[in-house]
């Protein structure tokens, strides 16, 4: 084995801090952000304090390691439920059965459906375990014989996973992040779409979707109106006026509002206070009724 692979006086702490500097071991004192927890999964006490005392030092990102202990399978399970923030799994595959690691990264995949956690695997009998099938039947991120792993490939391996991780959990908060507005706008439009009267038009100025509200109000069903010229509503001309300022708002990128006169399929006119807006995508037709009556004018 090569000396320098071996070498950890690097990665240890210095026992002093300078005058008005916070120890290491103080970081949360001095305002540093949240440690990643690193959670080690091992029968061997020893293989603990190994671990332990090599990432003793480690910093990604300005944020130090804060190491959790689990002796079993079973107790790695109960760790992981209730502490869903672990960053990486540091995880034996022998422990109280022959292959209790390996039902540990399944469970879990499958029944916490924690995706985020990575999960090294590490054994001291790498002629029980095969790698390669390990590697294509389980969803892990890394497999080492311990024997393999020196402080400095379990540094490497540790840095990557901590980056791997960082990255699925930024992509996590901002899905979850789009999935919040996303839902918040369609709670809007649902209450809009109770309320209001919604079409869109499409590049050729047909009618492409309307709402149900619209289908009660003028009493036309869905099919008759998709793809129906949008003056089956209304049959007699725009003022010129009121037209030449709702083209003109349109080509400024801009939307229109304004109150226009439509008629149902029995003839009666529906006064509506519209606003229309247009884009790349198609034009949208956003109105709420202001009176319906029993006569047309």
């Amino acid at each position: 084995m090569n000396q320098n692979d071996d070498d950890t006086d690097w990665m240890i702490e210095d026992e002093a801090a300078p005058a008005g500097q916070p120890r290491p071991g103080n970081a949360a004192a001095a305002g540093a952000p949240p440690p990643w927890r690193v959670l080690i999964v091992d029968d061997d006490v020893d293989v603990h304090v190994v671990t332990k005392f090599s990432l003793s030092n480690a910093c990604f990102q300005g944020r130090r390691l804060s190491f959790l202990h689990a002796y079993s399978g079973e107790e790695a399970l109960n760790v992981l439920r209730n502490t869903p923030d672990i960053a990486l799994v540091l995880l034996d595959v022998i422990m109280e059965t022959s292959d209790a690691g390996l039902h540990v990264a399944r469970q879990i995949r499958d029944q916490l459906h924690n995706h985020l956690v990575r999960i090294v695997l590490r054994t001291g009998q790498p002629g029980q375990a095969l790698e390669h099938s390990i590697i294509l039947d389980y969803d892990i991120n890394d497999f080492w014989c311990k024997t393999d792993l020196t402080t400095r490939k379990l540094f490497t391996t540790v840095i990557s996973s901590l980056r791997a991780y960082a990255g699925l959990e930024e992509a996590h908060r901002h899905t979850a992040s789009l999935q919040a507005e996303l839902d918040e706008a369609r709670r809007l439009l649902g209450a809009v779409d109770q309320h209001a009267v919604i079409a869109t038009l499409d590049e050729r100025g047909r009618i492409a979707t309307v709402n149900d509200k619209l289908c009660a109000v003028y009493q036309f069903s869905r099919d008759e109106l998709i793809g129906a010229d949008p003056r089956l509503l209304h049959p007699t001309p725009y003022p010129p006026d009121q037209l030449a300022d709702a083209l003109q708002a349109l080509r400024d990128g801009e939307a229109w509002t304004d109150v226009i006169s439509t008629w149902r399929r029995d003839g009666q006119e529906v006064r509506l206070r519209v606003t229309v807006s247009s884009d790349d995508g198609g034009t949208v037709l956003v109105g709420s009724v202001l009176q319906a009556l029993k006569k047309p004018l």
